[in-house]
């Protein structure tokens, strides 16, 4: 019984040590920089386009929802200031940080423990190259970029799917609604908390998948078992600190 309670504090504290390791060796410079580029459009721009399709619909059914709640009070012109603080503060860097795991997350992971599995991450220490900072590093730097710029395009979306389905099919005035959305959602309270969100869920994906490629077993079974473990991990961290970072921002 001790054990298990045990063993998540143990791999949480391996996972910090990890952390700690990879960034001691950041050496800031071109190779870094292309890196990180690279891998941002590998993990990031290849998320872009379910990032889109999901935003969409979900503004559009968030706009449904909130009309068929509002017009029972009379107060349907206010849906673009639900939808909008909703998207800002909670739905848009939330679901952001869950599709990202599930695409992107599983994906570096899985190549990662595979480079594990063929010894080429052996075969770069051999050749006294620190597999951490050429592998892992430029990953974790990526998902950190990557996370911000989607949840924004996440927004972005659901927003133009609200407006289409607000507008365009249960025939709002376009006035009202854009001027809510602008007097109601606040810059710092709603726009930068939901920033710092996000950069925060695209740190912990991204180490958590970092981190279960680099602890993966050398076989198809753990390449599959670690994969499946960047997805829930990172998923139950992004809820908790959700929670605990509300709590300090509201």
């Amino acid at each position: 019984m001790m054990a298990r309670v045990l063993d998540p504090l143990r791999e949480a504290g391996r996972c910090a040590l990890f952390l700690l390791r990879m960034l001691a060796g950041v050496r800031p410079g071109a190779g870094l920089a292309v890196s990180v580029l690279q891998q941002t459009f590998l993990i990031g721009g290849r998320s872009l386009v379910i990032i889109m399709i999901c935003g969409f619909f979900v503004g559009m059914v968030l706009a449904l929802q909130s009309i068929n709640a509002l017009q029972q009070f009379g107060a349907s012109d206010q849906v673009s200031l639900l939808v909008g603080k909703s998207l800002f503060r909670e739905l848009g860097p939330v679901l952001t940080a869950l599709l990202f795991a599930g695409r992107a997350g599983t994906s570096v992971a899985a190549e990662i423990g595979l480079m594990k599995a063929t010894s080429q991450i052996d075969a770069m220490e051999l050749m006294a190259i620190d597999p951490v900072q050429h592998i892992a590093l430029p990953r974790f730097l990526a998902g950190l970029i990557s996370v911000p710029l989607l949840t924004a395009m996440f927004n972005a979306m659901a927003i133009l799917g609200a407006v289409i389905f607000s507008i365009g099919v249960m025939g709002l005035d376009s006035g009202t609604f854009w001027t809510k959305l602008q007097t109601g959602v606040y810059f710092q309270e709603d726009f930068l908390g939901g920033f710092w969100k996000s950069l925060v869920f695209g740190g912990i994906v991204s180490l958590i998948a970092v981190w279960y490629g680099f602890s993966a077993r050398p076989t198809g079974a753990g390449v599959g078992t670690a994969t499946t473990n960047t997805v829930v991990v990172s998923s139950v961290l992004v809820l908790v600190f959700d929670f605990i970072m509300t709590s300090f921002l509201t």
